[in-house]
C-alpha cells in the first residue's frame, strides 16, 4: 500500500499520530503534512516515508549491532567480535541496493558510520527479539553460526536512529 493513498485521506481539522510516531518522530512544522495513521503493519513504511519527506537531515543513520552476553562471557573476545563482524556486514549486503543502506556506505559516509553495539542475556532474548524486529518488518539478519547451528547475533539493517531506536530502548550497551 503506498503513501499517497493515506494522503487523500488527510483531513487538516484532526491531525493524529499514534504513539509510534509520537515516539520516534519529529513534531512537524505546521508547513509540513500530517498523515492520518495506517493500519499497524504498514507504520514502519509511513515513517519512513514522512522522515524522507519532512526532510529530516539531522536523523543519523545506525546499525544496531546485538550480542549475546553469555557468549561473551564464555567464548574468546575475537569469536564473539568475529559473530558481529558476520552480521553486520551480511545484513548491509542483503539490503545492498536499499536507499539508507546505499547512503550509508556511500563514499561521504564512510568516515562517520554508526553503529550501536548491544547485548541480550541469551539465546531466547536474541530470537524473541528477532522475531519482534520481524513483525515490525524492520531489516535484520539474524546470525546463525554454523555448524553448530547457534544463534550469536543480530544486525539490522541501516536505518535513521530516530525509526528504530525504540526497539532497542530496554537494551544494555554491550560492554
Amino acid at each position: 500500500m503506498t503513501t499517497s493513498k493515506y494522503l487523500d485521506q488527510f483531513n487538516p481539522a484532526k491531525p493524529t499520530f499514534n504513539s509510534f510516531f509520537r515516539s520516534t518522530l519529529p513534531k512537524p512544522r505546521l508547513s509540513q503534512t500530517i498523515l492520518q495513521p495506517a493500519p499497524r503493519r504498514y507504520n514502519h513504511f509511513i515513517a519512513v516515508s514522512m522522515a524522507s519527506d519532512m526532510g529530516n537531515t539531522d536523523d543519523v543513520l545506525v546499525q544496531y549491532v546485538v550480542m549475546r552476553r553469555d557468549l561473551i562471557d564464555s567464548w574468546p573476545m575475537g569469536s564473539v567480535i568475529t559473530q558481529g563482524c558476520h552480521a553486520s556486514v551480511a545484513a548491509v549486503w542483503m539490503n545492498r541496493e536499499d536507499h539508507y543502506t546505499t547512503k550509508y556506505c556511500g563514499d561521504d559516509n564512510l568516515d562517520k558510520m554508526h553503529k550501536v553495539t548491544l547485548e541480550v542475556k541469551g539465546e531466547a532474548q536474541l530470537v524473541n527479539l528477532s522475531e519482534k524486529l520481524k513483525g515490525a518488518e524492520i531489516g535484520h539478519k539474524l546470525w546463525i553460526e554454523q555448524p553448530e547451528n547457534i544463534p550469536t547475533c543480530l544486525a539490522t539493517k541501516p536505518y535513521p536512529k530516530t525509526l528504530v531506536a525504540p526497539f532497542f530502548k530496554k537494551l544494555k550497551l554491550c560492554k
